[in-house]
């Protein structure tokens, strides 16, 4: 599951939990399936001016939310990592549903519950 410490419902999606820069690199991991630095780096550049510092430390704020993994990878020029998305696109946005929903429902007990009976049971009947 997804930390979810803070969400801005300002946003739309996946930038109501994570930055424009972050939102962009999850996209091209998810695309990738696995990538170095480097090569979301090269993919992001082409649309916006990025160092490759920044995607470096986006991508360890992602590790360290908990939403990408990563494993050290020896190779050419030493060892670097490799980072994966820890869940798809689907179960990452239904991870941060559910835990708004579960939120809602710890802050606000049975008048949250009772409010999502009466919104979805709506049209049941008939």
């Amino acid at each position: 599951m997804v930390k979810v410490n803070k969400l801005r419902f300002d946003r739309k999606g996946m930038q109501s939990l994570l930055s424009p820069l972050e939102t962009d690199t999850l996209l091209i991991l998810w695309k990738l399936e696995k990538a170095r630095t480097r090569e979301v780096h090269k993919l992001l550049r082409r649309r916006k001016k990025v160092a490759l510092t920044s995607v470096a430390v986006t991508l360890d704020r992602l590790h360290q939310k908990d939403v990408v993994v990563r494993k050290v990878e020896n190779g050419r020029g030493g060892s670097h990592y490799i980072y994966y998305p820890r869940l798809s696109k689907q179960e990452f946005e239904e991870s941060i549903v559910d835990h708004t929903v579960n939120k809602l429902i710890n802050n606000f007990g049975h008048v949250a519950a009772n409010y999502f009976y009466k919104r979805f049971s709506k049209g049941r009947d008939g």
